[in-house]
């Protein structure tokens, strides 16, 4: 079902600018050829056709192609992307990943030493409330259309305004963890010019949970939504997230929560790929009963240079061979620190497989940031499938990026047992634990007893079975390790060694363009 993602049309765009432009949103036009939000939706299949661009917001980023009538202007259309962005601020801000690229001022991710006037921060700002603004529009015009419309119509159109919601409290809830206080906008506020006002964590905190409840009785049941499409297992999952990182959130302890909808995920059906690295090749759409959530690619319909589409480009370099990752040539960008390679005793592959590091005329130590060659690259994405043919382009990825796959609920319910939440119990979390790592050594070899079974535990093993989906800077902070000085990698800090830095930047700053723009806004706390 990657058609469904990559069939992106300008109706909501014409909706957004009609509805904005006009005093009468009643009125029509007197060109039938005309198409505004009093007449786009007449035709049903418009419906499935603009929640598709809601979708498409989180790889692609405009109109046409990779470039060229790009959603966001003043800045270069590639780095606008909601996944390349989301990837960048939560990977290589950590030790999981450095890039050597210096456009946008990219690198201080990895220095924390970024500034409000950082180009990428304010990328990653403005897609959040662009991708915010398209669902908002989407909800606001299609809800009243529900009175006018019955059968199976009705019910498919109450699926897709549910779905919006989530992607809207998806959108939110990064906003949240990447930058903490910031407006809040929902389809209910005024159409035109005003000044959102900003909301404390606490109320940006309850708006999602209570957004991702409403929605459940909306949504298609788990596993049964078509492909790359939100069911209520997605909810679930954005829930547990939410419950993990309360504490750093908003200073309340959710881990109850968090072990319920753990359970509820975990018992929707779900299982583990059998196959760890099949899970990030260019057929990972095919039969696989891991992924929750993905964002999906195809390199023939949806051409992007953000999505798993840049996580591949920019981890080619050196002396790796392009075709091996399905592609014509790569950036030479990212690789990652010694600290990852670390958290694996062997990296070889013949025990623990997912350690997939190439190491061929590359260091493991990093002594100038910029040379490709310095630093392990990883070889975890590739664009070529489980059966080693290459994907159906070799300048645009098919390679679906997992954003929530069960791996992740397993080491979420066990952290949140661990950390005292009811519901749940240390034999369970051991099992799971021990499912993945069974997947992981092909046999029981890597099984740990449950004296080893320990928070600290936890954060490594989540390093070692999600290392570039875009968890860490995530996990880092929730155990107080991001900033704190008692754990530092290569180059933190923009020293060699690493060093401690200051515990500010545990969020991003809101960028000096909104602070101009809006009255409102108030900067957080150390910038």
């Amino acid at each position: 079902m990657k058609k469904f993602t990559s069939k992106i049309v300008l109706l909501l765009i014409v909706a957004v600018f009609a509805t904005a432009c006009t005093k009468d949103l009643d009125s029509k036009p007197i060109d039938p050829n005309v198409v505004t939000s009093a007449t786009v939706y007449d035709n049903p299949a418009a419906y499935k056709e603009a929640l598709a661009k809601l979708y498409a917001g989180l790889s692609l980023t405009g109109q046409q192609g990779a470039t060229g009538q790009a959603d966001i202007s003043g800045i270069d259309e590639g780095f606008s992307a909601y996944l390349r962005q989301y990837w960048c601020a939560q990977e290589l801000s950590t030790d999981e990943a450095v890039i050597g690229s210096s456009s946008g001022n990219i690198r201080e991710y990895h220095y924390q030493n970024w500034s409000t006037s950082n180009a990428v921060i304010t990328a990653l700002y403005n897609r959040l409330f662009y991708q915010i603004s398209i669902c908002n529009e989407y909800i606001r015009v299609v809800t009243p259309k529900l009175n006018d419309i019955s059968g199976t119509l009705k019910t498919d159109v109450t699926h897709y305004l549910a779905e919006a919601r989530f992607l809207r409290a998806l959108a939110y809830y990064h906003a949240l963890d990447m930058f903490g206080n910031v407006p809040l906008v929902t389809d209910a506020d005024p159409i035109g010019k005003f000044f959102p006002k900003q909301v404390g964590k606490k109320a940006l905190f309850d708006y999602i949970q209570a957004e991702l409840l409403a929605i459940d009785g909306d949504l298609v049941n788990a596993r049964a939504n078509e492909y790359a499409r939100a069911d209520k297992a997605c909810a679930w999952t954005l829930l547990t997230k939410l419950y993990l990182n309360a504490e750093i959130y908003i200073g309340e302890k959710k881990y109850t929560e968090c072990i319920n909808y753990s359970n509820k995920v975990i018992a929707a059906g779900f299982t583990l790929h059998p196959t760890y690295r099949n899970l990030f090749l260019a057929d990972n759409n095919l039969n696989n009963p891991e992924i929750i959530f993905p964002v999906t690619a195809d390199g023939i319909h949806t051409r992007t240079l953000g999505g798993a589409n840049w996580v591949i480009f920019t981890s080619v370099g050196g002396s790796m061979n392009p075709a091996d990752f399905g592609i014509t040539s790569g950036y030479a960008g990212s690789r990652t620190t010694k600290n990852l390679v670390a958290k694996f005793s062997d990296i070889s592959g013949a025990t623990d497989k997912r350690p997939m590091f190439y190491t061929s005329g590359q260091t493991l130590e990093i002594d100038d940031i910029s040379k490709f060659t310095q630093g392990y690259a990883v070889a975890k994405f590739r664009n070529v499938t489980s059966t080693g043919a290459k994907g159906s382009s070799l300048a645009y990825v098919d390679t679906d990026y997992p954003l929530f796959r069960l791996a992740e609920v397993y080491l979420t319910y066990a952290e949140a047992v661990l950390r005292g939440g009811a519901g749940g119990d240390q034999t369970q979390a051991l099992t799971y634990i021990n499912r993945l790592r069974q997947r992981a050594y092909t046999n029981a070899t890597g099984n740990i007893a449950a004296a080893n079974l320990t928070l600290d535990f936890i954060l490594d093993e989540r390093a070692r079975e999600l290392y570039w989906e875009g968890y860490r800077r995530t996990d880092l902070i929730r155990y107080g390790r991001f900033t704190n000085g008692d754990y530092v990698w290569p180059w933190k800090g923009n020293a060699l060694a690493g060093i401690k830095t200051d515990a500010h930047f545990n969020v991003y700053p809101i960028p000096s363009s909104e602070l101009g723009a809006n009255p409102e806004i108030i900067q957080s706390a150390g910038y």
